[in-house]
């Protein structure tokens, strides 16, 4: 089967869905579809997809040659695939042994593993995609971080969720990079404000659907910035990993179809180093995980 990644882009001041075809040059345009054309947006079309929408999908991207179905990549810009999300982005702290250990000797704690999952939510009225710039608000934090991680999808509506049943619940995966004030995040003891400055929410390039990801999610994940590896780990190494993340996180609360779970990020963020070496204007940083692709931001 066919690697199916969905996206979000704008023609002709229209903002669109797609699927990319294997090779990423065409992109099928679900708009044009005769069975698919009926969804809008893509928390739209999570909330509503079926296994059959997703065979369907599949049928439709072996007509690569079919000029009215696709759409070139190079004739649309890419949004972020969730531009406006439902609500805050849901986050997991110091999920990656390594991250623990380099985040409580920045702040001068002691270390100790997490004994359950850290959440705390990011406000993102707006995710930015991979090319649009970060932000460095250098009125308000000299502190800026990057954050790589990967982003869980929920496909359907649930509460109180089984571990051996979490996958059921899962649309796709996407890349998250968790733009961070430090100083702002040390400030405000809860990290909120120092989490949601504008366009610090980055996600893309795409959501790769989880039949594209074999279950469990042991992926490849890593960072860079101006070319020099970072961060560089396995979403294998996860404390929590999803099933438990989906079944904790859902006791008495309800998950909603679109909910983006972002699920920690590994050592070597900016904080992590002696000194500490945050971004600053004009750094690029990318963001990789395999079967997912890559994004790309510059700091202004």
């Amino acid at each position: 089967m066919i690697d199916i990644r969905f996206i979000t882009f704008v023609k002709d001041n229209i903002e669109s869905i797609g699927v990319l075809t294997e090779d990423s040059n065409l992109i099928l345009d679900l708009s044009n579809t005769k069975e698919l054309n009926h969804y809008g947006n893509m928390l739209n079309f999570i909330k509503n997809c079926k296994d059959e929408t997703i065979g369907l999908i599949n049928h439709y991207l072996c007509k690569a040659n079919d000029s009215k179905l696709f759409v070139k990549k190079e004739d649309v810009k890419l949004i972020s695939p969730i531009p406006t999300p439902l609500r805050n982005i849901i986050c997991l702290g110091l999920n990656y042994y390594d991250h623990a250990l380099e985040s409580q000797k920045f702040k001068g704690n002691s270390f100790t593993l997490p004994e359950a999952p850290v959440y705390f939510s990011k406000m993102a009225s707006n995710i930015i995609a991979s090319e649009e710039a970060i932000k460095s608000h250098q009125e308000l934090t000299n502190q800026l971080d990057y954050e790589v991680e990967l982003a869980v999808i929920i496909g359907k509506e649930g509460s109180n969720i089984l571990k051996e049943r979490a996958e059921e619940y899962i649309f796709g995966y996407s890349i998250l990079n968790d733009i961070t004030a430090r100083d702002l995040q040390k400030k405000h003891t809860q990290w909120l404000k120092g989490k949601s400055l504008d366009t610090f929410s980055i996600m893309g390039p795409c959501i790769t659907h989880k039949s594209s990801i074999p279950f469990p999610v042991h992926l490849n994940i890593q960072s860079s910035v101006n070319g020099e590896i970072r961060q560089n780990s396995n979403t294998s190494k996860l404390i929590f990993d999803i099933p438990t993340i989906i079944s904790d996180l859902s006791q008495g609360v309800t998950l909603r179809a679109g909910d983006i779970i972002a699920t920690g990020t590994p050592a070597g963020v900016g904080m992590g180093f002696q000194p500490p070496r945050f971004l600053m204007a004009g750094d690029e940083v990318i963001c990789s995980i395999e079967k997912i692709g890559s994004i790309t931001n510059t700091v202004i």
